[in-house]
């Protein structure tokens, strides 16, 4: 394992509060039995590995209109849902390495 931060971004639903009020009644052992029989669960991830993770507050988004080659729009399309979040990665990218260089 490397000593890189994991950043993880995940979309937010509308909590149903019967929900969670049953999952905050589940013990620690519980939850790991229901992830270990599902097979479609992401693994648990340790203590330590949380004690590391960084929360990020989501940027506000500035709403534009841009025009790109349709290549290169299909190519992040081809990847699937969140397109416009890769290609704001990608530019993102570009903007700390050109602020890096100057």
């Amino acid at each position: 394992m490397t000593n890189e931060k994991r950043i993880s971004r995940h979309a937010l639903k509308r909590a149903d509060p019967d929900e969670l009020r049953a999952l905050d009644a589940q013990s620690e052992e519980d939850i790991a039995r229901a992830v270990a029989d599902n097979p479609d669960a992401p693994p648990l991830r340790s203590k330590e590995w949380w004690a590391d993770a960084d929360y990020v507050e989501p940027r506000p988004k500035t709403p534009v209109s841009l025009r790109l080659d349709t290549d290169i729009v299909e190519h992040f399309k081809a990847q699937g849902p969140g397109y416009q979040t890769r290609i704001n990665a990608v530019l993102r990218k570009f903007v700390e390495h050109d602020r890096k260089a100057s």
